[in-house]
């Protein structure tokens, strides 16, 4: 049995191969990715997951997704949700991120590439707000070719690429994490703040509310909700608090180890359905 964790797999592997597709974005939206990319997408993907014996994604929001645009049946498709690393922790040292990147304010954080769909043009207003508390609204992330990304607008400032060592502590000394995107099949960053003991304000669209719970504050990703949310988040230590509690416990239902295991499983299942066994 062949594994392709990452969107695409080999056409001649046929019903011996378990492929993980964890959104269709580019399906839903083409007008974010270049178009060779989303010719490329639209054109191999379906048949992609209609020849797997098994398709992994991350959410149930996906699962139903890759089920309506794919044409595949429900049962068809194993969700299996993503992990934080145990490096992501309260107790990360900001100070070598803060130095590297000119950190020297308190700031918003918000991670990712860029891209369209994060929508980080809906953070202009609360960027105008926290300003003037003397909080900086700052994006981590880089841009990608095959992606037709927006400038962050004025008053938010681009970290770009951030280094993998450097990345927890930069989540670690942030007030809030910011996550207005439109559509993700998942969102990670929202569980890695949250593990770092810092508050989440996320859209309230596609996988983020099955993600983040009752964790975070989630909102309609339009400027003014989005501000209103993130100026509590810094500044009221009540709801402060009790995100960052609400956060960690949430965080901790989601490692990598369980998300190993479930993926064994679903290539176990696949491996006994082939009437194959393991080598």
């Amino acid at each position: 049995m062949l594994f392709s964790p990452a969107n695409l797999a080999p056409l001649v592997a046929g019903r011996r191969n378990v492929v993980s597709i964890h959104d269709v974005e580019a399906l839903q939206r083409p007008e974010a990715y270049g178009r060779v990319y989303a010719s490329y997408q639209r054109h191999l993907l379906p048949a992609i997951a209609r020849r797997a014996r098994r398709v992994v994604t991350v959410s149930e929001f996906s699962r139903r997704e890759l089920a309506e645009i794919l044409g595949i049946p429900r049962e068809a498709i194993e969700v299996v949700p993503n992990g934080v690393d145990s490096r992501f922790s309260p107790g990360a040292d900001p100070r070598p991120s803060a130095q590297r990147h000119g950190l020297a304010s308190p700031y918003v954080l918000a991670v990712g590439t860029r891209s369209a769909r994060k929508n980080l043009s809906a953070l202009k207003e609360a960027a105008r707000q926290l300003g003037k508390l003397g909080v900086e609204v700052v994006v981590a992330g880089s841009r990608r070719g095959y992606l037709r990304g927006e400038a962050p607008p004025p008053g938010i400032r681009q970290l770009g690429y951030v280094d993998d060592r450097l990345l927890p502590g930069l989540y670690a000394g942030a007030r809030a994490l910011a996550m207005p995107s439109l559509h993700e099949g998942f969102g990670l960053p929202c569980l890695e703040a949250m593990a770092s003991g810092v508050p989440v304000v996320a859209a309230r669209r596609a996988a983020l509310p099955e993600v983040c719970g009752e964790a975070a504050l989630l909102v309609e990703p339009e400027p003014d909700e989005l501000a209103t949310a993130l100026v509590s988040a810094v500044r009221d230590e009540a709801v402060r608090e009790k995100l960052r509690e609400a956060g960690l416990e949430r965080a901790r239902r989601f490692s990598w180890d369980a998300a190993a295991a479930r993926a064994d499983s679903v290539l176990d299942a696949a491996l006994r359905e082939a009437g194959s066994q393991r080598p």
